[in-house]
C-alpha cells in the first residue's frame, strides 16, 4: 500500500475536461489479468484502484455513465469522459455506486499506486512477468485474508450503504 502523504492524488482523462481528486488511500490496488478487463482496457491487464465514492471528488465535466457487460453477467457501470471517452472509473454490480474502481492510469502520477495484488493471473498473458514480491492468485482471494485491517474497517463502515443498495438491486431485478 502507498503511504498516507501523498494524498491528495490528482487526475482525470486525456483531453482534461473530467477532472477529480482521490484524497484517501485507496481500499486495495488490484491488477487484473481477467480476459475481460484486457478486452474493455486494450491491453494486458487493468490497474484499478478500489475507493469509496465518497473519497473520489469529481471536478470538470460530469462523466457519462456507460452499462458495460461483466464476466459476471451482472455488468458494470464504467465512468467515462463526455468529450474523450477515456474510462476513469467503473462500480461494478457487488457495491455499486458506494465503491469506485478508479483506472490507475488516469491519475497523473499513476507510479504512485503500485498493485497491491494480481488476480485473475490464469488468464495473464503468457509474457507479462509478475514481481515476486507482490500477491498473486489464478482468480480470485478472500478480502479477509488479502486487505489490510484500515482497509477492512473502512468496509465495514460503508457495508450498510452497500447493503442499501443491494437491496434495491434485488428489488428490480424480479
Amino acid at each position: 500500500m502507498s503511504t498516507q502523504d501523498i494524498f491528495p492524488l490528482e487526475g482525470g482523462c486525456d483531453c482534461g475536461s473530467l477532472r477529480y481528486q482521490l484524497v484517501k488511500r485507496p481500499l486495495i490496488v488490484h491488477c487484473c489479468h481477467c480476459r475481460w478487463c484486457q478486452r474493455e482496457s486494450g491491453a494486458s491487464f487493468a490497474l484499478n484502484a478500489l475507493i469509496e465514492a465518497d473519497y473520489l471528488i469529481d471536478s470538470g465535466a460530469t462523466p457519462q455513465i456507460v452499462d458495460t457487460p461483466s464476466e459476471s453477467g451482472k455488468g458494470q457501470k464504467i465512468a467515462r469522459c463526455p468529450t474523450c471517452h477515456v474510462a476513469v472509473w467503473s462500480n461494478y454490480y457487488s457495491a455499486g455506486p458506494v465503491i469506485r474502481f478508479l483506472r490507475v492510469g488516469t491519475l497523473d502520477e499513476p507510479d504512485q499506486l503500485p498493485p497491491d495484488i494480481h488476480i485473475f493471473t490464469r488468464s495473464k498473458q503468457p509474457w507479462v512477468i509478475l514481481p515476486k514480491d507482490v500477491p498473486a492468485v489464478e482468480i480470485y482471494y478472500e478480502r479477509n485474508a488479502i486487505w489490510p485491517a484500515e482497509s477492512l474497517a473502512r468496509r465495514l463502515l460503508i457495508q450498510p450503504r452497500i447493503d442499501a443498495y443491494q437491496s434495491t438491486r434485488v428489488a428490480a431485478d424480479r
